[in-house]
């Protein structure tokens, strides 16, 4: 691991000493299903609408009992609900008819499921099984390509990147560290530069000041 980057992550890991995953969850299965569910949608909005959703119908047995209306509108806070509805229950069948109803633990089982990307295979890798991964969502793709940790338009390759720059063993921590950055003060719009540790190391950072001379 390169100098810069231990730094990074030290500092990082000193700012966000509680960074984990957001979305609440009591099983792989839950988690798989808050993962879909949170793509296009904050974690907050998700765990409002799964506080319900999970007590009612905790497992896959129980959300084959729902029709694909009943779902949608249980869901329907949620952007793209629609599309996720149909997803989540084709998903919950290939589940049953696949896996035994169990959520399976490769990236190429999460990934053949209807409505689960390699976002989603590794945030459901990582926090249930404990697998090593770097999930790479829009807070990930954008703090690590300001930082300098990774460096591509292309959410794969950013993957890839960070798993090259980084052990393997901090690969979870990082991931979670990224997006509480990303969250907290490297929004997308209007970054907190002022309070963030990281300017003299940022290239958003230089380009915006290069912008202002």
């Amino acid at each position: 691991m390169k100098q810069r980057t231990k730094i990074i992550l030290e500092e990082l890991k000193k700012m966000y000493p509680d960074a984990k995953c957001e979305l609440n969850h009591e099983t792989p299965f839950q988690l798989l299903v808050a993962t879909i569910l949170s793509a296009q949608t904050t974690d907050k909005k998700v765990n409002e609408v799964t506080e319900d959703l999970f007590k009612e119908y905790p497992d896959v047995d129980a959300f084959l009992t729902l029709s694909i209306d009943e779902l949608e509108n249980k869901i329907k806070q949620i952007g793209l609900y629609r599309s996720k509805a149909k997803n989540i229950l084709i998903m919950c069948n290939q589940l049953k008819s696949k896996f035994n109803g169990e959520v399976p633990r490769t990236m190429d089982e999460i990934t053949s499921l209807a409505g689960a990307g390699r976002k989603t295979a590794n945030v459901v890798l990582s926090n249930a099984f404990g697998v090593p991964s770097i999930a790479v969502d829009t807070h990930v793709f954008r703090v690590s390509n300001r930082l300098g940790l990774a460096d591509s338009d292309n959410v794969l390759e950013v993957e890839n990147q960070l798993q090259a720059e980084l052990p393997k063993k901090e690969w979870s921590l990082t991931h979670h560290l990224l997006i509480f950055h990303g969250r907290r003060m490297c929004i997308a719009r209007n970054p907190k530069c002022g309070e963030c540790p990281f300017t003299n190391r940022c290239k958003y950072f230089k380009e915006q000041k290069a912008k202002k001379h």
